[in-house]
């Protein structure tokens, strides 16, 4: 079965789980810590700053820290009495009223409301009216009863300075190893993706612009290296943190916790309905990108002829229109973006407040029920913080599903059906080549080669010859099992080429194209291609036996010379001789020459002709030419017409039968005379 696009990014992740576990670990830590904080305010505020209000007893002498002295007697507070304090007298109440505190001889209510006047306090409660009489207290009395609460309050300060320290250290541990588990997910996802359009086979890249498989091994696993940055590092930040600010408003009021789960159906609906949007916008979005990096390469690749026959104008506006659609779906997720994310988390925020200040101002309406400050500060702490996180969640739907379409992207490369690399050494084989009854079409229908049969033996030099479409080039393609025939077998000294992986069959092969590709490095890479097997000497050899010293050796750098994309930088007769190094270097038992010569002028022709005698010694030698000047010294020569062979013998032999190839040849002579005069 078929797993999902978010099924398989998470297979992905499990190959790093140790460090994201390890992350998460530290991210609960740091979370823990610091919300740690509004509880040790909490504490701060309602037991310190504001303990002096409350029950206090009178004691027999000052006993400890904790003790106060007041007229000539002792006091401390109700809920600090241990077995060991004697007990004086009844409990006394310190009251405050707006800003000044009144000490009263008696034990009265602490809720209720407030009032004094001429020094008669009065407090209402819900059932009933206390009147009391009370003393204010000056600066000077006041004092002593907050001196005992100094250094408890500077304890939890600092104990909350050193928790947000610790919280740092895992904070950076978290962010450090999430980021790094994303960064090695996406390396290996690009590396099994980038591996696995080795595995594929040729014909797909027959109609598939470089540019959209360049865009998806680059763009589209940058995407999803964000997503998992984001998820990891963002998202389990958010829902961890989330998590610990519901614990923490369950202990302070588990009704008020309960009203604020009501957050999370609302956050999921949302991210449903903005997937379902954001998931048809993107996917064009991407495609769309895809198409520009291939538009772009194409019209950097053509620009000479693009210029040559001014089709500047043309070529700017296919690209506008991809891009003016590119540009119209962006705005669309712009719109989607603006009216689902910031400004919807800023409307929630204002309704959760809204229902905080309902749901306790309603209770102040009692008499008997007064939510304490370090309460009240707590709770709008929590609610604050919550919606931070909320924020970050919704913030980074836009690149989350940017990045799930990204996936389908890559995940549907990575489907298409590869075959195994393998690279399994075979013994160096002689070169006798079988083609036996073969039939091969590259689309099941126009059939390219027709019931062919031929046999090149080992050491020989056979060409094919031909009319465009005649099928040369599909030859030299089953034989490097680019493709495999539908019809009849391929042999070398009579092993059955599908025997072998694709790898194999081409490991003792050499092949020199029309037009020789160069990598980007130097003259010397160029002919090793980096493999380890193959000297610098070696190399140095090969092109000197070739004749590519002559031109070499004139170089600032020599087989150091640096190399640009293509070879640009050297004629296509200096190329060529790079090539015809590069093939010799490997020492192919089959050498293949695609046409080589075909677009050499008739000075450099001479040149690589000595080159290409080198070359040939000793090995079997495929070649296809339309200059019959250039193969007369073959073994066998084969004329093809539509698929089939028409005739076959050497040079001589086809002169004399006066056919296809006789009349091939008259009219390039014709040619060739006409041009002489």
């Amino acid at each position: 079965m078929k797993l999902s696009t978010e099924k398989r990014l998470f297979h992905y992740a499990l190959h790093f789980k140790k460090g994201i576990l390890i992350g998460l670990a530290c991210l609960v830590i740091a979370v823990t810590l610091e919300l740690a904080g509004p509880l040790i305010a909490k504490t701060v505020i309602d037991e310190h700053i504001l303990g002096i209000e409350g029950n206090w007893q009178e004691v027999m002498d000052e006993q400890d820290k904790y003790t106060v002295p007041y007229q000539e007697a002792f006091y401390k507070r109700s809920d600090r009495i241990t077995g060991e304090d004697e007990i004086m007298g009844d409990e006394v109440t310190i009251f405050q009223i707006g800003t000044a505190y009144y000490f009263i001889n008696e034990n009265v209510p602490l809720q209720g409301k407030r009032s004094v006047e001429n020094g008669i306090i009065t407090i209402q409660t819900a059932d009933k009216t206390v009147t009391v009489e009370g003393e204010q207290l000056v600066l000077n009395e006041v004092y002593p009863f907050f001196k005992p609460e100094q250094r408890p309050i500077l304890m939890l300060l600092s104990l909350y300075m050193i928790l947000l320290i610790i919280a740092g250290f895992f904070q950076f541990y978290q962010t450090f190893l999430l980021q790094k588990s994303s960064n090695q997910i996406v390396k290996k996802m690009r590396n099994d993706l980038f591996a696995h359009t080795q595995r594929i086979p040729i014909n797909y890249y027959v109609d598939q612009p470089a540019g959209k498989i360049v865009a998806r091994i680059t763009n589209d696993t940058e995407a999803i290296r964000d997503l998992y940055e984001r998820v990891l590092s963002i998202v389990f930040t958010s829902i961890i943190y989330m998590g610990g600010i519901f614990i923490a408003l369950f202990i302070l009021d588990a009704k008020l916790g309960l009203m604020c789960l009501l957050i999370i159906p609302l956050i999921i609906g949302w991210m449903k309905a903005y997937k379902y949007f954001g998931t048809k916008y993107n996917t064009v979005i991407r495609s769309t990108i895809s198409e520009i990096n291939g538009n772009i390469n194409e019209a950097v690749q053509g620009m000479p002829i693009i210029q040559a026959f001014h089709r500047e104008k043309k070529t700017k506006e296919e690209f506008e229109l991809l891009n003016e659609r590119h540009f119209t779906y962006q705005r669309k997720l712009v719109k989607l973006s603006a009216l689902t994310l910031y400004n919807l988390v800023t409307v929630f925020r204002n309704l959760a407040f809204v229902g905080f200040i309902w749901y306790f101002g309603s209770f102040s309406l009692e008499p008997g029920s007064i939510i304490s400050i370090g309460m009240l500060y707590a709770i709008v702490d929590y609610l604050t913080r919550l919606f931070e996180p909320v924020t970050d969640i919704v913030n980074q739907l836009p690149l989350i599903e940017q990045a799930r379409v990204a996936g389908n992207r890559v995940f549907e490369l990575m489907d298409h059906d590869g075959e195994d690399v393998v690279n399994d050494k075979v013994s160096k084989y002689r070169g006798n080549i079988v083609f036996d009854h073969v039939t091969f079409a590259y689309n099941d229908k126009d059939i390219v080669l027709n019931d062919m049969s031929f046999t090149v033996g080992a050491g020989q030099t056979a060409a094919f010859v031909g009319h465009t479409g005649s099928g040369k080039s599909s030859i030299m393609n089953l034989l490097f099992r680019f493709y495999d025939p539908q019809k009849g077998e391929i042999t070398i000294d009579g092993y059955h080429t599908k025997e072998w992986s694709r790898q194999q069959v081409r490991s003792h092969m050499g092949i020199v194209l029309q037009d020789p590709f160069l990598f980007s490095g130097t003259i010397i890479s160029n002919v090793t291609m980096n493999d380890p097997t193959i000297s610098r000497e070696h190399a140095i050899h090969a092109l000197k036996a070739v004749g590519a010293d002559r031109f070499i050796e004139k170089l600032p750098n020599k087989y150091d010379e640096k190399v640009t994309e293509g070879g640009s930088t050297f004629s296509l007769g200096e190329r060529q001789l790079l090539s015809f190094a590069r093939a010799l270097a490997f020492d192919p038992a089959i050498l293949i020459l695609d046409e080589a010569t075909a677009n050499i002028d008739t000075e450099t022709e001479s040149i690589i002709q000595r080159a290409l005698e080198v070359l040939k010694e000793g090995r079997t030698t495929l070649v296809i030419a339309h200059r019959l000047s250039t193969i007369q010294q073959a073994d066998i020569i084969f004329v093809l017409d539509h698929g089939t062979i028409k005739e076959q013998g050497n040079h001589t032999e086809l002169i004399d039968e006066k056919g296809l190839y006789y009349q091939m040849y008259q009219m390039q002579q014709g040619k060739l005379k006409s041009k002489a005069v």
